[in-house]
């Protein structure tokens, strides 16, 4: 299959490109972002695209693609609504309604987050909510993944630097949290074979927690 990734330089994204280029059902991957990740590989495309809210110039290079993994995401921590709903919400659907456009069918996998409520009490799961109902709308097989906690595995880190160190100091207890709460807790790795799987063969319901993300990715090829 051929497949989009949007915010392959965020910590999700690294691991859902880094399990594309890793398995053989991935012919061709496309990033698409603000910045490239720099990461040479011979089935890997990079477009860097300053005004995400305007994707018409790339139209030609976006058609023709199976499934668009859509990873960008920011923090709502100390943001106006206004501002994190451009972001959340408006770069989500114009991706959208392009692919759908482009490449009416194809598999759309949008990741959200646990507590995602369109009718919610927090500013962050209303806006999320509105991009999921809006994105499931389409003509597209979108699928909406919502993890709770998120390990990342292989050397990837994220972008934002208190979550840096969140990381660091939660590391050492993630076994326990694996093992006390396993329907809670998701990989960076498991994300992205998910993803795969989803794209490939559908999922029972088009909103997945963690549990249901896992359950995914363990019908994806073993470790490598």
């Amino acid at each position: 299959m051929r497949v989009i990734i949007f915010g392959a330089t965020g910590m999700v994204g690294q691991g859902v490109l880094r399990e594309c280029l890793l398995d053989d059902r991935v012919e061709r991957v496309l990033t698409v972002g603000r910045s490239p990740t720099g990461r040479p590989h011979p089935k890997l495309r990079e477009l860097a695209h300053a005004d995400l809210l305007d994707l018409a110039p790339l139209e030609g290079e976006l058609a023709g693609h199976d499934a668009c993994f859509f990873c960008l995401g920011v923090s709502s921590a100390g943001m106006a609504e206004r501002d994190y709903r451009r972001i959340t919400y408006d770069v989500t659907l114009a991706a959208g309604t392009t692919l759908a456009r482009l490449n009416p069918g194809s598999t759309f996998v949008y990741v959200s987050g646990a507590g995602t409520d369109a009718h919610g009490r927090a500013m962050w799961a209303r806006v999320k909510g509105a991009t999921e109902n809006a994105l499931l709308a389409l003509p597209l097989e979108a699928y909406m993944f919502r993890p709770g906690y998120i390990q990342p595995l292989h050397g990837i880190t994220s972008r934002t630097r208190w979550y840096r160190l969140a990381y660091v100091v939660t590391a050492p207890f993630y076994p326990v949290l694996r093992r006390l709460f396993p329907a809670a807790v998701t990989t960076t790795e498991q994300i992205g074979r998910a993803m795969i799987a989803v794209a490939e063969h559908g999922a029972p319901e088009r909103v997945l927690g963690p549990a249901a993300i896992n359950a995914a990715a363990a019908g994806a090829p073993g470790d490598r």
